[in-house]
C-alpha cells in the first residue's frame, strides 16, 4: 500500500550501519569531495538513463528500504516521500514535479505518481500485462514491455529468491565447456544466451496516461526486447534494444510511437564486435553507447545524431572502460563508472569513477577529405579520476548521473559494505 496519509512527508529514519563511513570527505587519491547522501543501508539511486531529477533541478528521487525518498540537492536532506516497501521507483517527470512508481498487482502493475513536494499520491494507470520502463517528455505516454514468459535468468531463483545477492544481482553460476565453474561475469553471459535462445514472444507498448489505451509499438516472437527509453525532449521518439550476448545481436534500435521510423542504429561489421548500454543525450539529439571492436580489445564511446545520421567515436583506454557512460547537461563532458578485472575490459586498474573530456582528431594541415561528411568523426577522451572505487564490489553498478546544474554526479556504491547513495563534486576541492 501507499502511505495512508498521501499528503504527508516523513523524515528519513536515521539508522546507520556499524561500518558506515564519514558523511563527507575529500578523496585522497582524486582530491574531489564525496558526500554520502543516504543514511539507511539498502538505499539506491536510479539506473543510469532513468531521470531522477525534477524539471526545476532542485530535487531528486531515490529508493530507500521503506519506500521512496526525495533529496534536496541544495543540502542533501532526505525525506521519505512514499512509505511503502512494495513501491518500486521508476523515474521522475520531465514536465511536472511527479515521482512515478509501480506496485505489482497479479500479472501486471499499477502505476502511481507522488508529488515530490507534498507526497500526495495519485493513481495513473493499471497495466494488466507487462511492466513500465519510461515516460515521454510531456508525460502523456508510458512505455512498457511484456514477455510471454518471465522466468529468472539464473535457474532456481524462482524457488530460492534468498539467493539474490545483496548487490541486486542474481548469484549467476554456470559451467564452461571444460566443466569448470565460470566467473560471475561469464556465467551471466551464459544465462543471457539461454534467455535469448528461448525465443520468448515479447511486446513493447505505450499506455495513454489520460485514456489508459494500450498500443503495441514493436512485437516479436523471438527477439528479446529490452532497455526501453523515451527521448528526454521528443515525446514520440523511442529507443530500445535487442537484448542478449552483445556479440550475437545488432542491439540498438529506434522507433516512433506510431510504429514508424523503425531503424537499426549500429550495425556490427566485425566478429565479436559489441555495442550497448545506449542512452540519449540530455538534449535528445544524439544516442551514445559503449562500442568495442572487438569485444574486450579496443574501446570507444560512440555517438549517432538522430537528425542527420552523423557519427562520432571517442577512443578511451582499457582501464577507463566503464559499465555505463553519461553526458553532462551542458553536453561538454562525459562520465564513466569504471569496472573490475572480471568484466569485459579485464582492466587491471579500472575501479574508479571518471570524468571524460572529448577531443576531436583534427584534419592534418587543414586538408579535408572530400567525403569527410559521410565518414565517422574520430576523437579521444582525456580522463580525470573522480572517486577511488577499489573497495567497491562491481556486482553493484554505480550508475552515475549528473545533477541538473552539472556540479555533482550521483552514484551508488557498497564501498562501506552496504549499498548507499553518494555524490561526487565535479570540481576539485579547494
Amino acid at each position: 500500500m501507499v502511505a495512508s496519509s498521501p499528503g504527508a512527508v516523513f523524515a528519513q529514519d536515521q539508522a546507520t550501519a556499524p561500518q558506515l563511513g564519514p558523511k563527507s570527505w575529500v578523496d585522497p587519491l582524486t582530491k574531489h569531495r564525496v558526500v554520502r547522501i543516504s543514511e539507511v543501508p539498502g538505499s539506491a539511486s536510479l539506473y543510469f538513463h532513468q531521470n531522477s531529477y525534477t524539471p526545476q533541478g532542485d530535487k531528486m528521487a531515490m529508493s530507500v528500504p521503506e519506500g521512496i525518498a526525495a533529496v534536496d540537492l541544495k543540502d542533501w536532506k532526505v525525506v521519505t516521500l512514499v512509505r511503502d516497501p512494495g513501491a518500486q521507483l521508476l523515474f521522475t517527470g520531465r514536465k511536472t514535479r511527479s515521482v512515478y512508481f509501480q506496485k505489482r498487482t497479479g500479472t501486471g502493475v499499477t502505476i502511481f505518481a507522488a508529488d515530490i513536494d507534498t507526497g500526495k499520491v495519485r493513481e495513473i494507470a493499471k497495466v494488466e500485462r507487462g511492466t513500465i520502463g519510461s515516460i515521454n517528455a510531456d508525460e502523456t505516454l508510458l512505455l512498457g514491455q511484456w514477455a510471454a514468459s518471465d522466468k529468472p535468468l539464473q535457474p532456481g531463483m524462482e524457488r530460492k529468491p534468498q539467493d539474490r545477492q545483496q548487490f541486486g544481482q542474481a548469484n549467476y553460476q554456470a559451467l564452461g565447456p571444460d566443466g569448470k565453474p565460470l566467473t560471475f561475469a561469464e556465467a551471466k553471459e551464459v544465462r543471457m544466451n539461454e534467455r535469448l535462445e528461448a525465443g520468448i514472444p515479447m511486446e513493447i507498448f505505450t499506455i495513454d496516461v489520460k485514456t489508459g489505451a494500450r498500443k503495441v509499438v514493436v512485437a516479436s516472437d523471438k527477439d528479446w526486447l529490452n532497455h526501453i527509453q523515451f527521448s528526454p525532449t521528443d515525446p514520440a521518439q523511442i529507443m530500445y534494444c535487442h537484448e542478449g550476448p552483445w556479440h550475437k545481436i545488432d542491439r540498438i534500435w529506434i522507433v516512433r510511437t506510431d510504429g514508424t521510423g523503425k531503424k537499426l542504429v549500429h550495425k556490427r561489421i566485425m566478429n565479436m564486435e559489441i555495442a550497448g548500454h545506449e542512452f540519449f543525450s540530455p538534449d535528445g539529439k544524439w544516442i551514445w553507447y559503449d562500442l568495442q571492436l572487438p569485444r574486450g580489445q579496443d574501446f570507444w564511446v560512440a555517438g549517432y545524431e538522430l537528425a542527420t545520421g552523423k557519427r562520432k567515436w571517442f577512443h578511451l583506454e582499457r582501464n577507463e572502460w566503464s559499465v555505463h557512460y553519461n553526458l553532462s547537461p551542458d553536453l561538454k563532458r562525459f562520465s564513466g563508472d569504471g569496472g573490475d578485472s572480471e568484466m569485459v575490459a579485464h582492466a587491471p586498474d579500472g575501479k574508479y569513477l571518471y570524468l571524460f573530456a572529448p577531443n576531436d582528431v583534427p584534419d592534418v594541415a587543414g586538408i579535408h577529405a572530400p567525403d569527410s561528411a559521410n565518414l565517422i568523426s574520430p576523437g579521444f577522451f582525456t580522463s580525470e579520476k573522480l572517486v577511488d572505487m577499489r573497495k567497491h564490489d562491481y556486482r553493484l553498478e554505480p550508475n552515475m548521473t549528473f545533477t541538473p546544474d552539472g556540479k555533482w554526479i550521483v552514484f551508488r556504491s557498497n564501498m562501506d559494505g552496504a549499498n548507499h547513495v553518494y555524490a561526487v563534486e565535479v570540481a576539485k576541492a579547494g
